[in-house]
Parts: C-alpha cells; sequence; structure tokens
C-alpha cells in the first residue's frame, strides 16, 4: 500500500512505510502523536491515553495550565504540577509537554513533530464555544478515540460533594439522584457528554490495562496494600519511592473492598468503587500487578502465594483489622515489613476537602460546561435538519 492512500483511522493520507530486511518486512514509519488535557487525572484519560498509543508509536501528552482550565472550562481539581506528575506516571506516555495550549494548532503539533492529534469523542469547548481541535480537523491531522463511559471529572467532583455511600451502592437513591440533578442531569440528562453515568468493568478492560508480565528471576517482589481511591499525586509519590527500593521491583498492589475501605475510613468512602480504583492502580507504570479484593490483614498465605519479599506502607495511620490487631503484624514479624517516607502527605481526604471548600465554583462550573455542549448538541440538529448551522 502507497503513501497517499486514505488513512484506516478517516482524515489525511496514509502515513509513509519505510522497508526493513526480506521482501515483505514492512512497517510504518515511526509515528508521534500529540494528547492534550487534562484539569484531572483519572482512569478514563488513562484508557483514552492507551487507546491513542496504540494507533502510533511514541505517545507526546500535553497537559494545560491552571489559568488555561480555569479560563476555559472552571477550576481544576488538582494543581498543574500534580497534574504534570501524574500523566508522567501513566505507563502509556512517552513524553509530556507542560503547559500546553488549550486550542491545538497545526504549529502545535509540528512544534513536537507530530503527525496527529487524539482525543476523545466527547466535544472540548473554548470559553466562546468554539471547538478547540477545529484546526487540525480542517487538515486532517485529527484522530479520536472512544470516551469511556460511566466516569468524566464532572461526576468524581460530585461525587465528592455528596456525603453518602449512594455513589459506589445504589445508583437509584434520592441522594445519588439529586446529584445526577447538580452536576449534569443524570439518565434523564442533556449533554452526553457531562452526564452521570455507572461505569461497568469487563475482563476485556483489565486485560488492556494490566502489564501481563510475571516476575522474572532476580526481581524483587514488593506488596503494597491500601484503598488507593481518586487515585492521586501521594499515591503516585508512595508507589514511585517504593520502586526505587529495588533495581528489578515487582510491585504487587492490593486493593480492599469498598465495604472494607467504608468500615475504617467513613463517610462516603471510597468515592471510586474497586472496579475503577483498579484501573486506576493498574495505569501506573510503577505497578505490575494488582490484587482485587485483597484481604484486610496480610497472612502468611498471601506472602506464601506471591512469594512476597517486602511488604510497604506509607506514612499515613494505619487502622487496626475488624478483631483489633494490627495488619501488618505477619511481615513484621518476618521481618519484611518497611515504612516508606515518599515526602508527600497529600491525601484522599485534602482532594475532598478541596472541592467541599470550592462547592459553588465546580457547580457553575459543571453546569456553564453542559450548557455550552447543549448548544453544540443544538446547533448539529439543525444542521442535520436543515443543512446548515442555526445561528443562537
Amino acid at each position: 500500500m502507497a503513501a497517499g492512500l486514505p488513512c484506516p483511522w478517516g482524515g489525511g493520507p496514509l502515513l509513509k512505510r519505510a522497508h526493513t530486511r526480506g521482501p515483505c518486512s514492512v512497517h510504518y514509519r515511526i509515528t508521534s502523536l500529540f494528547c492534550p488535557g487534562y484539569d484531572m487525572v483519572h482512569y478514563g484519560h488513562s484508557n483514552q491515553l492507551r487507546q491513542a498509543k496504540a494507533m502510533g508509536d511514541y505517545l507526546i501528552v500535553g497537559v494545560h495550565t491552571d489559568e488555561e482550565i480555569s479560563k476555559h472550562k472552571g477550576p481544576p481539581v488538582f494543581t498543574q504540577q500534580e497534574r504534570y506528575k501524574m500523566v508522567r506516571a501513566i505507563k502509556w506516555v512517552d513524553e509530556l509537554v507542560e503547559g500546553a495550549p488549550y486550542v491545538t494548532t497545526l504549529q502545535t503539533l509540528d512544534k513536537y513533530s507530530c503527525d496527529f492529534c487524539v482525543h476523545g469523542d466527547d466535544i472540548t469547548l473554548t470559553v466562546d464555544g468554539k471547538d478547540t481541535y477545529e484546526d487540525v480537523k480542517k487538515t486532517g491531522r485529527y484522530r479520536e478515540c472512544n470516551r469511556t463511559q460511566g466516569v468524566s471529572t464532572t461526576d468524581l467532583v460530585g461525587r465528592m460533594l455528596l456525603m453518602t455511600k449512594a455513589h459506589h451502592s445504589n445508583i437509584a437513591s434520592s441522594d445519588y439522584q439529586q446529584h445526577t440533578d447538580n452536576f449534569g442531569k443524570g439518565p434523564r440528562g442533556s449533554s452526553p457528554w457531562t452526564g452521570v453515568s455507572q461505569f461497568l468493568q469487563t475482563s476485556q478492560k483489565i486485560i488492556q490495562f494490566a502489564s501481563g508480565q510475571e516476575p522474572q528471576p532476580g526481581d524483587t517482589i514488593i506488596y503494597v496494600a491500601g484503598a488507593f481511591d481518586l487515585f492521586h499525586i501521594g499515591h503516585v509519590d508512595f508507589l514511585e519511592a517504593v520502586h526505587k527500593l529495588s533495581e528489578k521491583p515487582y510491585i504487587i498492589v492490593g486493593l480492599h473492598f469498598d465495604q472494607e475501605v467504608n468500615r475504617y475510613k467513613g463517610k462516603n468512602y471510597p468515592i471510586m468503587n474497586i472496579h475503577e480504583r483498579t484501573l486506576s492502580v493498574l495505569a501506573c507504570r510503577h505497578v505490575s500487578e494488582v490484587v482485587i479484593g485483597a484481604p484486610y490483614t496480610i497472612t502468611k498465605d498471601l506472602l506464601d502465594h506471591f512469594k512476597v519479599d517486602l511488604v510497604c506502607h506509607g506514612k499515613t495511620e494505619v487502622f487496626p483489622d475488624r478483631g483489633g490487631y494490627d495488619p501488618y503484624a505477619v511481615p513484621k514479624k518476618k521481618g519484611i515489613f518497611r515504612t516508606v517516607d515518599s515526602g508527600n502527605s497529600l491525601t484522599t481526604d485534602n482532594i475532598v476537602q478541596r472541592i467541599i471548600k470550592n462547592r459553588l465554583l465546580y457547580e457553575a462550573r459543571n453546569q456553564k460546561k453542559e450548557a455550552k455542549e447543549l448548544a453544540v448538541i443544538q446547533a448539529i440538529k439543525n444542521y442535520n435538519l436543515m443543512g446548515t448551522f442555526v445561528p443562537k
């Protein structure tokens, strides 16, 4: 197939191929991709980056400044420095551009030698309601991947403000319905991009996120456990510090079930359910394997089963198990327990407090975002009916 034929993803011509040794050994040249974002970093973004990386060979991710996000969308949940480090920790990312412009232009793609830009199939608008990817779409240098249903920054912010357990136990509850009314209108809602929906886990999705790598001879098998709720920079710094404990670390993360997390954390925790937390942790480049629904108390059987060399925990409080005992008593007795200081004291509680402190700002942000999206949807309907966009 020669260069210049239609691209299988749509848009511009097919990227050139280069011959290697052998009559049939051909491959695409290295394809660089540019993915701009993010006001918060969650597993939906990780899934977008996974899909984007599959479209090429080298993935560059542009992350906007706090100022740009505040201007076009509203207050970001994580600071730009937090978002820079979190995106770098996603295993499909090859390079990060700090302070990327909110509107992606051809000049941006050319500056970083990118073949095309990739974004999800939800629309992104500027403060004045314009498509941020209009320029690259017109020239065929835009590619699209599927948005992860059931997760959005809008929904996660709403869950943090909803001080009940309804978000991970019963979507039909009156409290949860109030949340959907304030943050995207829920199933009755309007915008398909801002609306609240439930995330449905599949075995295929776990396979796509998992490394699939078994421990190799000489690896140090390190076990850590916890909720890892709203996977954030505090978790990343902890896992990075654990990763540095060995030349060949193989890190296994044990995730506690939702009911167990709520037992020792209370309130409306966890914000993310076990399925969402699994994908969040699997996307981290420092993690090799995840135990879904790990026992709270670390037993000899667990240590023997995974051939664990070292058990680590951060500086956060360790709550006793249901019997009132130390859940780390066994690894401590074996002399394989270590407390790791990541130098970062950020917790999920701190993030929730940020949201509660700025509740009105986030409610206004989400409602404004949906209003812009609804205007675009109406314009598309008008175009389909009349063949031209009808002015607002």
